[in-house]
């Protein structure tokens, strides 16, 4: 299964440039509304079917939320198209009310000069590693679509109260998903509001208000490994980045970066709130 076939993603043949992304429990948070990296993972799919090119970059702004069942109508726009890089946007609604705003760099250019100046954190392999808990249980969300084990990591129910270092990882995989690609790599890379509870030693995470992918180089991999680094948290939102590696123990595919309005999960509302309830006094 490709990405595509995993979002259930369909051009509109009544529209040029528009994709239809069905919201369905298994692209959605165990509170019932759509995964912020499935929501950019389809506005990804959308921007490279309609260029023909790679993702460089992609950056979301999460605006509003949908919630199953409706139908987010992705409407894709290549603003500029040169010889190597296509710039472009995709504009994600629902019934024509805004949730996700995307702008992208698609493309490639021949260039011999290559390096990689990170490394990986060194953690046990994933068959070494405790699965990660569900904290919703079965729900039927993205969670169960998705296999994770915690890396440098404690599962929820060891959040005591002890602040972690800012840094926390663990190994995800897609097993319906046979093909990496920069689509899949969104879903994985939504996981600085799993580095905030790490990093508070407290059960939190959050809502995202941004998320922005930059793809390195793509490679077969069975496992990815999320090393998250939260830089901060303060006055309500957290900040931090992700680095998405191969499992060969070397290669960076990709980085992320996110900034969340931090929330304990006590305080969760039992339904999503707008984006007006949200913002911080």
């Amino acid at each position: 299964m490709d990405a595509r076939t995993f979002f259930d993603l369909e051009p509109d043949p009544g529209t040029a440039g528009r994709w239809r992304l069905p919201v369905v429990p298994g692209l959605s948070t165990g509170g019932g509304f759509l995964f912020g990296g499935c929501a950019l993972g389809a506005a990804i799919e959308s921007l490279e079917q309609e260029s023909g090119r790679p993702l460089v970059w992609a950056t979301a702004q999460y605006l509003d939320y949908a919630r199953p069942p409706s139908v987010v109508d992705i409407d894709v726009t290549l603003v500029v198209e040169g010889r190597s890089i296509t710039q472009g946007r995709a504009i994600c609604a629902v019934d024509g009310r805004e949730i996700i705003s995307v702008t992208a760099a698609l493309g490639q250019r021949p260039l011999e000069a290559t390096g990689q100046w990170v490394s990986p954190p060194t953690v046990p392999a994933p068959d070494q590693c405790v699965p990660r808990t569900l904290r919703h249980g079965p729900t039927g969300s993205i969670m169960e679509r998705l296999e994770m084990r915690l890396a440098d990591a404690r599962d929820w129910t060891e959040l005591d109260g002890t602040p972690g270092t800012g840094r926390s990882s663990l190994w995800a995989r897609v097993p319906d998903v046979l093909d990496m690609s920069a689509a899949t790599l969104a879903i994985l890379g939504d996981y600085v509001p799993f580095g905030i509870g790490q990093s508070l030693g407290a059960p939190a995470g959050g809502n995202s208000l941004d998320n922005t992918l930059r793809v390195i180089r793509l490679v077969p991999t069975e496992w990815v490994l999320v090393d998250v680094q939260v830089h901060g948290v303060r006055d309500g939102i957290g900040h931090g980045l992700v680095h998405l590696w191969a499992d060969d123990g070397r290669t960076l595919m990709a980085t992320g970066s996110q900034s969340v309005i931090v929330r304990f999960w006590d305080d969760l509302p039992t339904a999503p709130p707008t984006r007006d309830q949200e913002k911080p006094t």
